[in-house]
């Protein structure tokens, strides 16, 4: 996938592509962060027919005089009047759209099950439809923004450009994953049905469905401790910089604390925060080195 990913969520899927997405309806804005790009929708803005009907009017009103000037400015009527119906029709479509809620198009090229991409491999898409599947994707780019808050106060300690790779990739690999799991959830709603179909238990057929269906089932399990693994990878690094943050805010304040009694007391027992801030820092590291690996550290 190229280095930029772009996501979008709506109320019956959650589209990940690295191009960006498109609407079949409503209106959407885009949030910048790093390498991802996140489409939200944006919530209807209300008007009924009626509105919108009073406001292409107003709007219509100008329009006509403008134009009825122009042609007696010697402009020809027929092209201004061209140019009043196509803004007319324009802030209608407009309207008409920001009253609907916010459906994604389904890149081109695509199917219902899931996967899309061009014939030259150069662009690519995933669709989630299912619930857990889409929730799962949700969480982890609820995981990446807390990430990325961290990076400032964690200064030297990563490289934001290298860390945004890292976790682009990681969404974009989680993304593939809960294809295969939504698309393996399906095989194993069909397959449940054959056990309770009413086939001998030594009909081939049915010696086949079961041979598939452990098959899946361990695919599944695969599948399920992948999409783990990459959500525990970005909780890991969301965890491992906001407790390093927290931890540097405390031991600020401590300092802070034991200047102030040596000032008014005339002294106190010296801070032993170093120690911690050591095993903390060594717990972020890790952290991002797991996340951008992609393999568990022990």
């Amino acid at each position: 996938m190229t280095t930029e990913l772009h996501v979008g969520a709506d109320g019956e899927k959650v589209v990940v592509s690295s191009c960006p997405l498109r609407v079949r309806s409503g209106r959407v804005r885009r949030e910048r962060a790093g390498s991802v790009v996140e489409f939200v929708p944006r919530a209807p803005d209300g008007r009924d027919r009626e509105a919108r009907v009073v406001l292409v009017s107003r709007v219509a009103l100008p329009l006509v005089l403008a134009a009825a000037v122009l042609s007696a400015a010697g402009i020809s009527w027929w092209l201004a009047a061209a140019g009043c119906v196509a803004a007319v029709a324009a802030v209608w479509r407009r309207q008409a759209r920001a009253a609907q809620p916010a459906v994604f198009a389904i890149p081109r090229g695509g199917d219902a099950d899931g996967e899309t991409g061009s014939r030259d491999g150069a662009a690519e898409a995933r669709v989630l439809w299912t619930l857990p599947e889409r929730a799962a994707m949700l969480d982890a780019l609820d995981g990446s923004r807390r990430v990325r808050r961290t990076w400032g106060a964690l200064g030297g300690m990563v490289d934001p450009v290298l860390a945004d790779r890292a976790l682009t990739r990681a969404l974009a690999e989680l993304a593939d994953v809960l294809v295969r799991r939504q698309e393996l959830r399906r095989l194993r709603e069909g397959l449940a049905g054959v056990r309770d179909a009413d086939i001998p238990v030594d009909s081939p057929a049915r010696l086949a469905a079961d041979t598939q269906r452990e098959r899946v089932e361990q695919a599944w399990r695969e599948a399920g401790a992948e999409a783990n693994r990459i959500l525990r990878g970005i909780d890991a690094a969301a965890r491992a910089g906001e407790g390093f943050i927290r931890e540097r805010q405390v031991a600020a304040t401590a300092r802070h604390a034991e200047r102030t009694l040596a000032r008014v007391a005339g002294g106190g027992a010296p801070l032993e925060s170093g120690p911690e801030l050591a095993d903390r820092t060594e717990a972020v590291i890790a952290a991002y080195r797991e996340l951008a690996s992609g393999t568990p550290s022990h």
